[in-house]
């Protein structure tokens, strides 16, 4: 349950739409912050990996890097 204060002002409008459902409209409103909050976080995180990700030497090859694990005999199934 969550109460909501408004000003008079607003208050006063209200009356003249009725047909309107406020409690929905104030729950969509939450919705839509709430994605917008948790996309600004998801992009925060994504920044924060981007400058700690460990990037290879010039010259590193994935390639190669996989034949030589497999020669070796990994992994081991």
């Amino acid at each position: 349950m969550l109460s909501v204060r408004i000003g008079e002002d607003l208050k006063e409008k209200m009356p003249k739409y009725k047909h309107v459902n406020w409690s929905e409209v104030i729950r969509r409103s939450i919705r839509k912050e709430l994605k917008n909050l948790e996309r600004r976080d998801l992009a925060r995180a994504l920044l924060l990996n981007e400058k700690y990700l460990v990037k290879p030497d010039e010259g590193f090859s994935s390639v190669k890097e996989i034949r030589k694990w497999k020669e070796l005999g990994w992994p081991r199934g």
